[in-house]
């Protein structure tokens, strides 16, 4: 198959779905990983697609575009793993938690389920179903009213009225971009809202994001980084990014890449090189 028909079948994939991974695509054109990722890179760089860790998703240039929670929990899954693992560390037997929504948000949920004692307050559905299913005597989980969203979010003025009355020790917030002038993003104004509720009433914000969100612009803000305690995130991000958060919020914790991961840096200097002059046929 020539790189060019790949190349169209990535486009449709991503089209078709929103999202794919790298691995599906190794799958479905029977080429290699490193095949795979050249291709994106060809594609990243002429704006079809947006290359992300692990794969590349939809891009329309909108900042009012809100990917779905099926598409995102497919992404970056190490990473989110690893985020969640030293996020959930923060937490003490018997805090009073509060979830947003997201994929990253739910991967805390999951490390969560370790920790006996808690109260957990959220407005995101898997989130709360997942936690409700332990059956556990010690867990207690408020779930907001409100309108579901593609991300499985609970928004608007009831889960905002849910909120403002509550106050919890600890917040771990999931953002659709983390930028240096724009601050925590959403495109989606009715979560914005709901989640400056679910700031006003922590103790602790903890901003749990892969580096893939770093430099990106939903349409409203919803925090700016000096608001911020902790940022979780991994060390997809670059030097330069990472001394200029460390100097912006309260802390900054980078965990590791996973072993064998390949390091795809959607943002920085592509490291497979001159691949747009030859089209190999693999």
């Amino acid at each position: 198959m020539l790189a060019r028909q790949r190349q169209e079948r990535i486009i449709e994939q991503v089209r078709l779905t929103g999202g794919v991974r790298v691995s599906d695509l190794v799958d479905l054109l029977g080429v290699s990983d490193m095949t795979i990722r050249r291709d994106i890179a060809i594609l990243a760089r002429k704006g079809l697609v947006a290359r992300v860790h692990g794969g590349a998703t939809a891009v329309s240039g909108r900042s009012a575009d809100e990917p779905g929670f099926a598409v995102k929990s497919e992404l970056a899954t190490d990473e989110k793993l690893a985020i969640a693992t030293a996020a959930a560390s923060l937490v003490r037997p018997g805090d009073c938690v509060a979830l947003s929504a997201g994929t990253t948000t739910f991967a805390v949920a999951r490390e969560l389920r370790a920790v006996p004692g808690l109260t957990v307050v959220t407005n995101s559905v898997p989130a709360a179903d997942l936690l409700h299913s332990t059956a556990r005597d010690d867990l207690t989980v408020v779930l907001t009213g409100g309108v579901r969203t593609p991300s499985d979010a609970l928004v608007g003025p009831v889960a905002v009225a849910a909120l403002r009355s509550l106050h919890v020790d600890w917040l771990f917030l999931g953002v659709h971009g983390i930028d240096d002038r724009a601050g925590l993003t959403t495109p989606n104004l009715e979560e914005a809202e709901t989640n400056r509720a679910l700031i006003a009433s922590a103790g602790q914000i903890v901003v749990t994001a892969d580096s893939t969100k770093w430099g990106v612009v939903g349409l409203s803000s919803m925090a700016r980084l000096e608001d911020v305690d902790i940022v979780v995130s991994d060390d997809g991000l670059d030097a330069e990014t990472q001394r200029l958060l460390r100097s912006r919020v309260g802390q900054l914790v980078v965990t590791p890449r996973p072993p064998g991961s390949a390091p795809d840096n959607p943002r920085g200097t592509d490291p497979v090189g001159a691949v747009d002059q030859q089209e190999d046929t693999q």
